[in-house]
């Protein structure tokens, strides 16, 4: 049953925002990774740890301090060994493990290029997305794999992004080759093109990927969910779904980042804002921006691209440059292009509601 206009979806009206004027070493945030009670900080210009329960910039890196590279544009932690990973944007891979930070480059290890924009811990491993392929590094007895166009069916080598599902697959984002799934058991590739060979457009809708240039995939559950500079979509084994801004409103089709939290929940960090599929069955979107001139927080709720309610708030989303995001149980952190935003899920639920206790406030 399509759903009515007051049963409407949890909207974050609670923010808060970290800048340099609360310890971060840089307002432009590249990554961002939760961590339990720590969040970690990719910078342009230095890495940050918040303690949560404080709400605090606890501590920060830079080249100074032992920080091999200053711009940093990915973050994931090792769950078995706390051991913090870093995606250098032209200085390669960093690992930091008790105090010390350790340095992967091509001229030293297996990387198959220095400028890094995703990096992804799977089980013994570390995959590294690189503008010239992907590196699997092995910490425990320092072997590497590389895949490029010689072994695995890239196109174009530049990869945006890498992700692993917890259950035996890899996912690599392709800047002109799409989205890549690695089986680890078997170590055989699966392409995610358009089956209607016209990347230039998407020809017929719905019919595979909408385009060939992907910036990220997101598997929750039994949904993918990928990210592209010409819009999103999601595919459920069977089905796939083009996610369009003029049809949805989503803040824009050009896509930086993607992170789901379930087959029906999806999160896009877009150019023009932040982008959220708050319940996909029944098309319903909640797009968040800041207004330039008054600094205000807006979230916009649509369903089918019809606007449903507009919700003024004093904050929301730091800046409308959207790059990177990561879910932090009912919370989320948010990476722009001038701060980190923390939403924070004080009574936060899936799905749809009915005259939730939010949109009365």
């Amino acid at each position: 049953m399509p759903a009515a206009d007051d049963e409407l979806p949890y909207v974050y009206t609670k923010w808060k925002h970290f800048t340099v004027a609360d310890g971060l070493p840089n307002d432009h945030i590249f990554s961002v990774k939760a961590d339990g009670p720590r969040v970690w900080v990719g910078t342009e210009d230095g890495l940050a740890l918040i303690d949560k329960p404080s709400a605090k910039v606890v501590r920060t890196w830079k080249e100074k301090d032992g920080l091999p590279f200053r711009a940093i544009t990915a973050i994931d932690v090792d769950p078995k060994t706390g051991d913090v990973w870093l995606g250098l944007f032209g200085g390669g891979l960093a690992r930091y493990s008790a105090g010390r930070f350790d340095h992967f480059h091509q001229l030293n290890s297996g990387l198959v290029n220095d400028v890094v924009y995703g990096v992804a811990v799977q089980n013994d491993f570390v995959w590294a997305a690189t503008t010239a392929g992907a590196s699997r590094y092995h910490p425990v007895n320092g072997t590497w794999k590389i895949f490029t166009e010689k072994n695995a069916p890239m196109e174009e080598i530049w990869n945006y992004g890498v992700t692993y599902d917890g259950k035996g697959k890899m996912f690599l984002a392709v800047w002109g080759s799409g989205c890549l799934e690695f089986d680890i058991k078997t170590e055989t590739w699966k392409v995610y093109l358009d089956p209607d060979g016209e990347m230039e457009i998407d020809l017929y809708r719905d019919d595979g990927i909408i385009h060939v240039i992907v910036t990220g995939a997101s598997p929750a559950e039994d949904a993918l969910w990928i990210a592209t500079y010409f819009g999103c979509c999601r595919y459920d084994g069977r089905h796939w779904r083009g996610l369009y801004a003029h049809e949805t409103g989503l803040p824009s089709d050009f896509t930086n980042n993607v992170q789901a939290r379930s087959a029906n929940e999806c999160w896009f960090a877009h150019d023009k804002g932040l982008g959220v599929v708050a319940d996909f069955p029944t098309e319903t979107v909640v797009a968040y921006t800041r207004d330039p001139e008054t600094l205000r927080g807006r979230a916009k709720v649509f369903r089918s691209g019809k606007l449903l309610k507009n919700v003024d708030m004093e904050h929301a989303v730091p800046h409308s440059f959207i790059i990177n995001l990561d879910h932090d149980g009912n919370d989320t952190w948010v990476a722009t292009g001038k701060g980190l935003g923390w939403a924070i899920g004080d009574g936060y639920y899936a799905g749809l509601k009915k005259n939730p206790a939010w949109s009365n406030q």
